[in-house]
């Protein structure tokens, strides 16, 4: 596919250029006021629909250190649109692609923003990093097998990466956490956490592909299915197996990540799981839209996970604390409990970090892989969740070795550590 630039003020530009020669563009005008030319990091975001769009490329185009040079979707109107939000804030457009491969091969790239469905996470991440550029992409990985390829492959590179997590800059998680793993409610033995349910999709008919949608480049390395109408929306395809991993995988991302922190296991994981989960039947959710869940890891601390709401709760021998609803505010069993502070040096935590938009252009520029969710963490993040899914497939407990990467003397689970994937989208693309 070729590129296509947004018209306007871009289009203008072009034409001076082939009137007058060379334009020179203020940095007032691509709202980059302050910023050495230098000192930009320029970006290319893929997969610009709702999350892409709204939240990661508007919170990086905040930053007025980062210049947004390309945008690509399999949807045209979404890199339109995606497209008339960078002139509107910079002054001037991007470069506009529906197929990713040609923004990656782009010379002046330096870092991508990855937001697409989940089953494009790690492929997309391996071939950017190839191409050599940092990366920030979505969370979670889609399997266990392709965490830790893309995770080795981060650390052999030295290319910074982070995934798209906010939790750890949210002051009320990192308040939880810091409590915990400081003593304040004694020795944790108990973690219990609660996520939303998933909502049911009915089954539909195979539909005309739209005008303007690539859908075999949207399939990609998922097993090739007919279109459905709804079947690319946010939530239905995150209960679809072949794309995403439900809600444990997209909620509990979010609260288990402060519950391993917390538990000092955000390089480790659980030990064991066992429970259960409820898949419709008859529906397009192929993944549990309810689930009760029991984990344990090496140090004894159970934690319990459950479908209702959402909220966080550890309880240790001397007390709790927890909260309810996102970003709720901390409880305690105790007030004083929530008003221990620690001094800079004395906390067993790291201080809170800025958010991850922030934090990976800081990261950057420092050429560090010490961002706020490095690789390896956000690996052992997806793995805590994918084998509670394996454990609900199976419909028994397995136990899991943290440090081999591999479920004990169980072949069946260890078989779905990985999953197939296609090859010919790269000639279908």
């Amino acid at each position: 596919m070729q590129n296509k630039t947004v018209s306007s003020r871009r289009s203008i530009l072009k034409a001076a250029v082939a009137l007058a020669g060379p334009v020179i563009v203020a940095p007032r005008v691509l709202g980059l006021e302050g910023t050495a030319p230098s000192n930009r990091i320029a970006m290319g975001f893929i997969g610009v629909g709702g999350h892409g769009h709204n939240y990661n490329l508007k919170s990086f185009l905040n930053e007025s250190d980062m210049q947004a040079v390309a945008v690509c979707d399999v949807y045209a109107d979404r890199a339109e649109a995606a497209a008339a939000t960078v002139e509107k804030k910079q002054g001037a457009g991007c470069r506009q692609y529906g197929d990713f491969r040609e923004l990656l091969a782009a010379k002046d790239v330096d870092a991508v923003c990855i937001s697409t469905p989940d089953h494009w996470h790690v492929p997309i991440s391996m071939m950017a990093i190839e191409a050599g550029k940092d990366v920030m992409c979505e969370k979670p990985t889609l399997t266990i097998a392709e965490g830790r390829t893309l995770t080795d492959l981060v650390q052999k590179s030295g290319k910074v990466f982070q995934i798209g997590l906010e939790d750890r800059s949210v002051i009320q998680y990192h308040m939880l956490a810091e409590w915990v793993r400081n003593g304040a409610i004694g020795k944790l033995h108990t973690i219990r956490v609660k996520l939303p349910k998933g909502d049911i999709y009915k089954k539909e008919e195979p539909a005309p592909v739209p005008a303007g949608l690539n859908w075999a480049m949207w399939q990609g390395p998922a097993p090739e299915h007919p279109f459905t109408p709804t079947r690319t929306g946010p939530m239905q395809w995150r209960n679809i197996r072949m794309y995403g991993g439900g809600l444990l995988a997209d909620w509990g991302a979010h609260i288990l990540d402060t519950a391993n922190v917390a538990n000092f296991a955000e390089e480790t994981g659980p030990t064991e799981v066992e429970g259960s989960g409820f898949i419709p039947p008859d529906a397009m959710n192929t993944m549990p839209v309810t689930f009760d869940l029991r984990y344990k890891y090496g140090n004894g601390v159970e934690m319990f996970v459950e479908s209702g709401a959402v909220a966080l709760k550890f309880e240790g021998d001397k007390g709790w604390v927890g909260n309810t609803g996102w970003r709720g505010r901390p409880e305690a069993s105790e007030p004083s409990i929530l008003q221990t502070k620690y001094k800079p040096g004395e906390s067993k935590l790291w201080a809170r970090p800025p958010g991850e938009h922030r934090d990976f252009l800081n990261c950057v520029k420092a050429r560090s892989q010490r961002t706020t969710y490095p690789a390896e963490h956000a690996h052992r993040l997806s793995t805590t969740m994918h084998i509670g899914a394996i454990a609900m497939e199976l419909g028994r407990k397995v136990t899991w070795d943290p440090a081999k990467e591999e479920f004990v003397g169980d072949d069946a689970a260890n078989k779905l550590r990985s999953r197939e994937s296609r090859e010919d989208w790269k000639t279908k693309g």
